[in-house]
């Protein structure tokens, strides 16, 4: 399947190409303006787990504020940096976005820690991941076309969504080595370049708007961040530049001098490792010895201080703490009442078979916990467990 567009004849040698996607699982007709790589994007952007991200944990809670990031806008943050990274490097900005919003598409309510106590859960069963719960959400758990579960999307796409963290190292678990049979995947090679933006763009976002988040709540002040080797020299700056600022405008000036920096580090640094290897496809990409799209080792130490800082003081902070206890509760009787008597399920949920019947329940069960908002998991435990909620 060759779909192509004007705008990829001005792409860099070693971006990915629509005209040479290896197409999709299961063959389509081409979409008269689209390229395979902008339908992707799409069907992301139209799925109903896509949709279910506004009201899922970043780090705070939905009805802890407004003002916070969700799940959803974070994630909208990830595909705006990818793209700028992208347009800016002669990437493909179409697959590199089309991986970026679909990177957190299995997350469970909660954050992370719903996926923890749902991953203590699922052990026996072969545990949760939420990058593997993407990739089933995308390949099988949605059903919006008539020929196929998930969205078909195209092999770089998927590929790029299982290499979020790099090559897979050591033995795959049973899905992946699935999806690496069906789609013949090398595990072995990095992601194409796009992919490798979308991940490092995830980093991006993540360590400076949790800044903002974590400033905005109170929970560490500027003075603190004055002390970290990344941040100290920004607010320096900014002093430097606008005097005394009012608190909401020094947090938005250094949340964008901190985006601002990471991207012109990244731009630079790949620049460099591109010049180096001087790939003439995106294959050599895949194939180099180390990631092509990286921080300067200048940098790096600086961001894993930043780190430290934002797990130490935020990620552990008492309130958040509260929430995770919460959280978990919730998802843990959810679980184990769903396991002990599945007939309280939704129909579409329980498994009809008799072959291994545990250990597909509890898949789907996971599934099931995985595709909730913070608030229907709030709203289910007390339907199931409050005599006063309405049923």
């Amino acid at each position: 399947m060759k779909e192509g567009s004007l705008k990829e004849q001005y792409l860099a040698e070693y971006a990915s190409l629509s005209s040479n996607s290896r197409g999709r699982l299961f063959d389509e007709k081409p979409a008269k303006g689209r390229t395979l790589y902008q339908r992707d994007r799409d069907r992301v952007l139209h799925s109903g787990a896509f949709r279910k991200l506004q009201y899922k944990t970043q780090v705070f809670v939905y009805h802890e504020g407004d003002y916070y990031r969700t799940r959803l806008t974070h994630t909208i943050e990830v595909a705006q940096i990818a793209r700028s990274l992208s347009r800016n490097l002669n990437f493909n900005e179409d697959l590199a976005e089309a991986i970026a919003l679909s990177h957190d598409l299995g997350h469970t309510p909660f954050g992370h820690a719903g996926e923890e106590i749902l991953n203590n859960l699922m052990e026996p069963y072969g545990g949760f991941n939420h990058n593997e719960q993407a990739l089933r959400i995308l390949t099988k758990i949605e059903r919006r076309y008539p020929l196929f579960d998930g969205l078909n999307l195209t092999f770089e796409t998927i590929d790029g969504i299982i290499k979020h963290n790099g090559p897979i190292r050591g033995k795959p678990t049973p899905q992946l080595s699935n999806l690496r049979d069906l789609m013949k995947l090398n595990f072995r090679t990095f992601g194409t370049g796009e992919a490798q933006l979308a991940a490092i763009a995830d980093d991006i976002a993540y360590n400076a708007h949790d800044v903002d988040d974590g400033l905005r709540a109170q929970i560490f002040k500027i003075a603190d961040l004055d002390k970290l080797n990344l941040v100290s020299p920004l607010i320096s700056e900014i002093q430097s530049d606008f005097g005394s600022l009012e608190e909401s405008r020094l947090i938005s000036e250094l949340v964008r001098k901190i985006v601002n920096t990471l991207v012109a580090d990244i731009l630079t640094e790949t620049t460099s490792r591109l010049q180096k290897i001087r790939p003439i496809d995106s294959a050599d990409i895949m194939n180099a010895k180390q990631p092509i799209v990286s921080f300067s080792e200048e940098l790096t130490p600086k961001i894993q201080e930043l780190r430290k800082f934002l797990f130490a003081k935020m990620y552990r902070h008492y309130k958040v703490n509260r929430m995770a206890s919460k959280a978990k509760r919730v998802i843990s009787e959810l679980f184990n009442l769903f396991m002990e008597d599945p007939t309280v399920l939704p129909d579409e949920w329980r498994y009809s078979g008799k072959k291994n019947f545990k250990n597909n329940q509890a898949r789907l069960i996971s599934d099931y916990i995985a595709g909730m908002t913070d608030r229907y998991a709030v709203l289910e435990y007390d339907r199931l467990f409050d005599f006063k909620a309405k049923l």
